[in-house]
């Protein structure tokens, strides 16, 4: 059996991957932190892994323990990383000099991995043009506009300078799906009576199922192609306010919309970073956020997807949204 190391497990996207490798019949080992929830990691046949990815010389001796132990991983899926965090140099240690350590803690141990995925981000490239409206590709510059967007492309350089490690890189577009908790805040707010927005709802975006995600994930792992990045999306364009345009529509809402002016959104940032400073915890709002908010262009080219795993989505938006409600509901959070 196939032995498999997905990091982040506990998380939103980690938990689905679990259960994907899982349901692929994989030997999964959960990386997680001790501190972790593990409510989506229910099933007996999960194995848990506790590695210090903050230290190398620790996670080299850990690695070789599990290998005498256990044995090898044959793939690695590194979903583990920080979306919020409280300055720059932290989303460098934890999304770039982390993944750096892992690949260089596995090299050094003695680990011959079939495959490692690294889960980047759209936000490694940036936003597309606004004048022309494409959709961002492959072939265009990397220009992150964020901190999180800068230790994402870092660690891709990175990669790249790997010409005898067998990576391949993973940069989803909107994440949704159930268990989410980011979309679920509008959501709740909606059921509150007020649907809101900042600046424009006419910003174009891309969206991906989790389990689209997940399904590609691993087709794209089992596949002899490394050294290559893909965008995930469900290859169609939406509006900002399509997500809760297709959430009115399940749950029989008439919320009252609100775009908030960017002056007042840019006005709480800065209230909203002054109060993480002090309390020393990450910002939800801040300025990089509301200046991503602003940018009209963030849709993402799939051809390559297509052309190399005739990829397919299962799930558009409104079937996504469907389904992510009915977990909702089911789960009691709605």
């Amino acid at each position: 059996m196939k032995k498999v190391l997905i990091t982040g497990a506990s998380g939103f996207i980690g938990s689905f991957l679990v259960e994907e490798a899982l349901k692929n019949g994989y030997e999964v080992y959960a990386g997680i932190r001790k501190s972790s929830s593990r409510k989506y990691l229910q099933d007996k046949h999960i194995q848990f892994v506790f590695l210090s990815l903050y230290d190398k010389e620790k996670l080299v001796e850990e690695l070789k323990i599990h290998a005498d132990k256990y044995g090898k991983f044959d793939y690695v899926i590194h979903n583990a990383g920080a979306t919020k965090a409280k300055n720059k140099e932290a989303f460098m240690n934890i999304n770039f000099r982390f993944t750096q350590n892992l690949i260089e803690s596995l090299t050094q141990s003695g680990y011959n991995l079939k495959k490692f995925v690294f889960m980047s981000s759209l936000a490694a490239y940036g936003p597309g043009n606004p004048k022309t409206m494409l959709p961002i590709k492959e072939s265009d510059p990397m220009m992150p506009i964020t901190a999180y967007g800068e230790s994402k492309k870092l660690t891709e350089q990175y990669l790249q300078t790997l010409k005898e490690f067998p990576w391949i890189s993973i940069r989803p577009t909107g994440v949704y799906g159930p268990r989410d908790k980011d979309y679920f805040i509008l959501i709740k707010t909606m059921k509150g009576g007020l649907e809101p927005y900042i600046g424009t709802t006419k910003q174009q975006i891309s969206f991906i199922y989790v389990k689209d995600l997940c399904r590609i994930i691993f087709q794209a792992m089992n596949s002899e192609i490394i050294h290559k990045g893909y965008f995930i999306a469900d290859g169609n364009s939406y509006h900002t306010d399509a997500y809760g345009t297709f959430v009115k529509k399940e749950l029989n809402l008439k919320p009252v919309k609100v775009v908030f002016p960017l002056f007042i959104a840019k006005l709480i940032a800065v209230v909203s970073e002054l109060i993480a400073k002090i309390s020393g915890r990450p910002s939800t709002i801040n300025r990089e956020k509301i200046g991503e908010i602003s940018c009209l262009n963030w849709q993402a080219e799939i051809d390559e997807l297509k052309k190399d795993f005739n990829f397919v989505p299962e799930f558009d938006l409104e079937k996504g949204v469907r389904d992510s409600i009915l977990w909702y509901k089911e789960n009691g959070w709605i």
